[in-house]
């Protein structure tokens, strides 16, 4: 596991994963650039979706967060992908274009019915 230096993995963190048989790879201090999948990631999430909602409380976080990944990994277009979604989906060709809000109408989902 790649990690930073935060301290909330203390040495009871890293002897539980050394037990469960999981390595940890510390990154070099003041080095954010190191976790680079995690940072993009972390600001997708910010930049899509944290910055134009207000967030009442952990429990209401966590479902915005879970329609967001639903939204990332089965929806959003990715540019890595040839703009298909991480969860592929077949490609219908005739019927009635309908729109979809996803996350109160930030985003959309557009599907044929």
């Amino acid at each position: 596991m790649i990690r930073d230096r935060d301290r909330i993995y203390g040495t009871v963190v890293t002897r539980r994963l050394r037990a469960v048989g999981i390595r940890d790879k510390p990154i070099a201090p003041a080095s954010p650039w190191q976790t680079g999948f995690a940072e993009r990631l972390i600001g997708s999430i910010r930049r899509e979706c944290l910055d134009h909602i207000i967030v009442l409380g952990e429990a209401h976080l966590r479902r915005i967060l879970k329609s967001y990944a639903c939204y990332y990994n089965g929806t959003r277009t990715h540019l890595a992908l040839e703009k298909d979604a991480p969860l592929s989906r077949t490609v219908k060709r005739a019927g009635r274009i309908l729109c979809c809000p996803v996350l109160g109408g930030l985003h959309h989902e557009y599907v044929r019915i």
